[in-house]
């Protein structure tokens, strides 16, 4: 790894299994010598963290516009803290969530449109964007079932986008899969319904892959990537 780091996102509706596998990814980079940020969004910072609370509950109502709105205060912040310093160092930066789940949350499932959501985009994240996404795919329905049997075992209760029922987990899934049709250079579907370890193992292989490639060709690369999904 050279002077600018790599960006890795993990990706999928709620109750895909993102958190074990960033956590896992982590993990075994670090056993390969990598120096390694994870974080997540919302989140990552202390102002983020709070956004977190409100984005999360169900009991604030949220127009989607503002919901919008308050997942870009969160990411401006995260990206000046933590994850533009940490590229710089030459990092490798691992987020559960970033941009592409606005693009498709906000965009796709709350009908916001893409447009409208690269505006903000453009502004806050401008040339930093992921070098790798993993989407893990999932039926929405065994998802939801996963979520809703975590939050009962921890007695979190359920988040917004929980609540927003089947129908809109649906929506955001198709929004992935566009994202992973428009995109496939960046974006890598892993199919979540396996096994932890096998879906860890994917992850890990094409991860290394990467960093291989990023190591041989760091020279030539940049950040001019931003062709999102499909417009609608």
């Amino acid at each position: 790894m050279k002077s600018r780091g790599f960006f890795i996102t993990l990706e999928g509706i709620d109750g895909a299994g993102k958190t074990v596998q960033l956590q896992r990814l982590v993990r075994r980079l670090r056993r390969l010598g990598f120096r390694v940020r994870g974080t997540r969004e919302p989140g990552g910072t202390a102002a983020g963290e709070k956004v977190r609370v409100i984005l999360m509950s169900e009991k604030e109502y949220l127009s989607p516009l503002a919901e919008l709105g308050l997942f870009y205060a969160a990411r401006a912040q995260h990206l000046e803290e933590v994850i533009r310093p940490a590229l710089e160092r030459g990092e490798v930066v691992v987020s559960d969530r970033f941009n592409d789940c606005s693009f498709v949350y906000q965009g796709y499932g709350r009908g916001l449109g893409i447009r409208r959501v690269r505006l903000l985009d453009k502004a806050i994240c401008g040339e930093t964007q992921p070098d790798l996404t993993l989407v893990l795919d999932l039926d929405p329905r065994v998802a939801l079932g996963r979520a809703l049997g975590r939050d009962s075992r921890s007695k979190s209760g359920i988040s917004r986008f929980e609540a927003a029922g089947l129908e809109f987990q649906t929506r955001v899934r198709a929004g992935y899969r566009a994202l992973a049709r428009r995109e496939p250079h960046r974006v890598r579907l892993i199919e979540a319904d396996r096994p932890v370890n096998q879906v860890e193992d994917e992850i890990g292989a094409v991860v290394e892959e990467r960093l291989r490639r990023a190591s041989l060709n760091r020279g030539v690369s940049g950040r001019t990537r931003r062709t999102t999904v499909d417009e609608h």
